[in-house]
């Protein structure tokens, strides 16, 4: 989606629901240490993995039940100094009731924070356990500052696993990062855990990548005023970019489309589109634009980079750092189906 000016384009989230449905919050369990993220392994045991932060992975029996002993515990591995730094997030291979694999994202503690992307096996003898000797190690990535580091992955519907990175952090992306595709920072990225791989590789790249030939689209160089379309140095693995804080993306369960909400910098928050039938490549703006907005705000009128937000709303209520929920596809309410949710962690008045 784009526009013809800053702002054009995007919808303000109104919060009137269809039917106007009465929602509440619903303690499922308690007693968790800075639980981040969530996922189920789908293998019809109806447990739920949740992230704490601090370095472990726990597991919520059906019943609600939290049992004692950690899935995984990584707590020495992880760096917790800063708060968007620790263990972030887990996902399980499509096939994990047959091959037990998983697959975490964390800050590395002996590299001062760099991002590592970690597969593990479930116990041959306990499927409450995870092997902590099974570690692989599928790529390290370096991180300049402690803030910006994304962690949500995901496999999508296509078998691959997608990964988002922040720019790198610190304030404005001060090296440029989610616009060059030489680095992973500011990223979302796509690859293959199950291709065979050469040369030591630890995982593979997908042949519908946009940059494995390293050919960025025509559109985008002339936006960047590049001189040819030839980009010898992008990463492979790169799926879509210009992204400062992907902290939460997310696949619609019913139609595969994905959605990528991109926390802000001082006065938007953006949700990011891209339909399920995308060839990906999508530069989604960041630090050119905020939200559909110029970057720095100060910038009377600046270019569109890419692809406009579908969504996003201000600072001026108080809100400052988007989450996103995910597409609503349950039974419970028909009046939900299809409605993308999300919140935000607002500042106090």
């Amino acid at each position: 989606m784009t526009g013809d000016g800053p702002g054009g384009g995007a919808a303000l989230p109104d919060g009137t629901l269809p039917g106007n449905p009465s929602i509440q919050l619903v303690k499922v369990a308690d007693g968790l240490i800075d639980p981040v993220n969530a996922a189920s392994p789908n293998d019809g045991s109806g447990r739920i993995f949740v992230v704490e932060r601090v370095g472990y992975l726990r597991i919520i029996e059906q019943d609600g039940t939290v049992l004692e002993e950690p899935f995984l515990d990584i707590a020495t591995t992880v760096k917790i100094d800063f708060l968007e730094q620790g263990l972030l997030g887990v996902a399980f291979h499509p096939d994990y009731a047959n091959n037990g694999r998983f697959y975490v994202f964390y800050s590395d503690y002996r590299t001062q924070g760099d991002h590592f992307l970690v597969e593990y096996t479930v116990s041959a003898d306990d499927p409450n356990v995870a092997d902590p000797d099974s570690a692989r190690v599928l790529f390290a990535f370096e991180d300049p500052y402690v803030n910006h580091n994304g962690g949500t992955i995901h496999f999508g519907p296509d078998g691959y696993l997608y990964v988002g990175i922040g720019d790198g952090g610190l304030a404005g992306d001060p090296f440029d990062n989610a616009q060059d595709l030489a680095t992973p920072l500011g990223k979302l990225l796509r690859i293959d855990v199950d291709a065979p791989t050469e040369g030591g590789a630890a995982y593979g790249i997908p042949a519908g990548n946009p940059f494995t030939g390293q050919l960025l689209p025509m559109a985008e160089a002339r936006d960047l005023a590049q001189t040819d379309a030839y980009h010898p140095e992008a990463r492979p693995e790169i799926w879509a970019y210009g992204l400062r804080n992907p902290w939460q993306f997310s696949f619609d369960p019913a139609n595969g489309d994905l959605y990528i909400a991109d926390v802000g910098q001082n006065a938007w928050e953006e949700i990011n589109f891209q339909p399920a039938d995308s060839n990906g490549g999508q530069n989604y703006g960041w630090d050119f634009l905020e939200g559909a907005h110029c970057y720095p705000p100060e910038e009377a009128a600046c270019g569109l980079v890419g692809t406009l937000p579908v969504a996003e709303y201000s600072h001026a209520e108080g809100d400052c750092s988007i989450t996103g929920m995910g597409v609503y596809r349950g039974e419970a309410s028909a009046a939900l189906d299809g409605i993308y949710f999300n919140t935000d962690a607002r500042r106090p008045p």
